[in-house]
């Protein structure tokens, strides 16, 4: 009998990376655009404005990496701490391993025969690869990834960011803040659809979600600013 090899491509191994790139992306061009439209509405120089967006620029792609890195480390923790666990219980008890390995099994629909068949091969193969699998919910495709996803997020943000900072160097001073707010609204529609494309659900729901949710925060940032009037020298 001939098997032919059927490969399907799921989006759920694309969570760590898409997670923290949207995120990222989404922040940057929200934080540094809303903070140079609250500069701007305060009368602020372009000069000061590009200053601001390179502050904006660095600090946030600093921090977003840093909190990504401690957030999924301390998850990558509980995952290491939940596997010495299981680890210890299988030197110790292995018997008793199997016989809730073979219950989560017939939990799932497979005769107890079968259940506890199974139960015995996955054991001899990997036992505590079957236990961090189907009893923990760790698994390769969902393990967390620190490096990866602070990485991810800081050049994630950065390359948000970017989109207010060239609003501003092309734009002239008598037009800089409706091209801010213009680029702002394009870029968020942009991401929302490309993270929708890769996460595999609606562009158009993905891409109004995020739009939205963009001009509000700009919305607010630009009449905060307003109440903040800076003073010519």
């Amino acid at each position: 009998m001939t098997y032919s090899h059927h490969a399907e491509q799921h989006y759920i191994h694309r969570t760590g990376w898409l997670r923290a790139s949207v995120l990222g992306a989404n922040d940057g061009i929200i934080s540094v655009t809303s903070l140079v439209m609250g500069m701007a509405a305060s009368g602020a120089s372009t000069h000061m404005l590009l200053i601001t967006c390179i502050a904006g620029l660095i600090s946030g792609a600093t921090s977003m990496a840093a909190g990504e890195y401690i957030s999924v480390k301390s998850q990558s923790d509980i995952e290491k701490a939940d596997l010495k666990f299981e680890a210890k219980e299988l030197a110790k008890n292995p018997h008793l391993e199997l016989k809730e390995l073979t219950q989560i099994y017939i939990l799932r629909g497979l005769t107890p025969e079968l259940a506890h068949e199974v139960a015995i091969q996955l054991t001899a193969k990997d036992a505590l690869e079957a236990h961090a699998r189907d009893e923990i919910g760790i698994n390769e495709i969902t393990a967390a990834k620190p490096v990866q996803a602070a990485l991810s997020s800081a050049i994630s943000f950065s390359a948000g960011a970017l989109f207010p900072m060239i609003s501003i160097l092309i734009s002239p001073d008598q037009h800089l803040e409706m091209m801010v707010l213009i680029v702002g609204i394009l870029s968020l529609a942009a991401l929302g659809a490309v993270s929708s494309y890769y996460a595999g659900t609606s562009l158009a729901k993905g891409s109004l979600r995020v739009t939205v949710w963009g001009i509000a925060a700009m919305a607010f940032s630009s009449w905060i600013g307003s109440l903040f009037q800076v003073n010519p020298l």
